[in-house]
């Protein structure tokens, strides 16, 4: 968006970011909260918080210490997130996607070389899982998941001297011990769950085949009583309910 077009906005903008971060304890953290979303609706493709600060005419450690040094209850903010969709637009279905993140080094979190459905390929990047709420005409994304592969994860390590070069990596990044190597699919589930706790619509559940094509995933939308719609590979086989295996035919 233009300079013009974000002073338009701006009286609704602040309204939306009173609402979202009014669960910030400190007034310094929610007008800094408010500057950030300023910062991603500018124009310009970088949106790393140097670039962002040079278009909003501020310091950029400013913006640095808010995202990642400044401590605040992000569970908080995404639960109103979440509750200000179902009331805004009017949702009829969860969508699950994730994406890739590119990188160019080994610093930032949970970066490894790993397939992304995002950019096509296998490559450096950062994974992030999430829900979005959607109709036939827009989506908002309310709730997101950081995925941890298992070389982060120094629990999932069986050799005893990787394991410490891996928790040194997690210490350097700033990984909560709380992150650990979980399945995609499950970061899906647990933030479906999430939704019903928050109290959000139960809707139907839409996946790619990244997700489609995992029983358990689909098992689980089941057993939570959610209808789905999720696409599959072509080489998927699937058999009639009443089908018996042949060992026992």
């Amino acid at each position: 968006m233009t300079p013009d077009q974000i002073a338009e906005l701006r009286p609704r903008l602040g309204e939306f970011a009173a609402d979202m971060l009014g669960c910030l304890a400190r007034s310094d953290q929610r007008a800094t909260g408010e500057l950030y979303l300023r910062g991603l609706l500018t124009d310009g493709r970088r949106k790393s918080m140097q670039p962002m600060a040079e278009r909003l005419g501020v310091d950029h450690q400013r913006l640095q210490q808010f995202v990642t040094s400044s401590t605040w209850d992000f569970t908080a903010v995404r639960r109103r997130l979440s509750s200000w969709a179902a009331q805004a637009i009017g949702p009829r279905a969860y969508v699950i996607d994730d994406t890739g993140f590119p990188k160019d080094g080994p610093a930032s979190a949970c970066v490894a070389w790993q397939y992304s459905g995002t950019l096509g390929k296998t490559a450096n990047c950062q994974i992030g899982v999430s829900v979005h709420a959607v109709n036939d005409t827009c989506s908002a994304a309310v709730d997101w998941r950081l995925f941890c592969p298992e070389s982060w994860d120094d629990k999932a390590c069986d050799d005893p001297e990787q394991a410490e070069k891996v928790r040194r990596k997690r210490a350097e990044s700033k990984v909560p011990d709380d992150v650990r190597h979980i399945e995609k699919w499950r970061l899906a589930l647990d933030m479906l769950d999430e939704q019903t706790e928050w109290g959000s619509p139960r809707l139907p559940v839409v996946a790619d085949a990244g997700y489609g094509d995992c029983t358990r995933f689909r098992l689980g939308v089941e057993e939570r009583g959610l209808d789905y719609v999720v696409a599959l590979k072509a080489g998927t086989s699937a058999h009639p309910g009443e089908a018996e295996p042949g060992a026992y035919s």
